[in-house]
């Protein structure tokens, strides 16, 4: 069984920082991907951002110079460094993990976190 924990939300001003974590466990074989999406009330949820097994990255043009994705060492961990909050990115973040165990591969989310920027 696969899981994923996100930590890090929070309330933070507008213009601070957030360092979101998510840690991926389980009978994991390969994590092709990761990443983190967010779902602010009555929108979709969206990417936010995403880094490859090979460390390509890919970042949405709202968060694009503010935001950096990056995994841990053990690879099976991925961080959001967020600075320059807005009151816009108020959201439930969801860590996201494209990966195979024994038997398949999938696609699998964590619970959120929630990320509210507000003075």
């Amino acid at each position: 069984q696969v899981q994923l924990v996100e930590s890090g939300g929070g309330l933070v001003q507008p213009g601070g920082s957030l360092r979101l974590s998510c840690a991926a466990s389980g009978n994991i074989f390969s994590i092709y991907a990761m990443g983190w999406y967010r779902q602010a009330p009555g929108k979709q949820r969206e990417l936010v951002a995403a880094i490859t097994r090979g460390g390509i990255t890919n970042y949405a043009d709202s968060v694009k110079g503010r935001f950096t994705i990056s995994r841990g060492d053990a690879r099976n961990t991925v961080y959001l460094q967020m600075n320059s909050l807005k009151p816009e990115d108020t959201a439930v973040y969801y860590c996201n993990a494209d990966l195979r165990t024994e038997y398949h591969q999938s696609n699998y989310w964590g619970q959120g976190t929630q990320v509210t920027v507000s003075s």
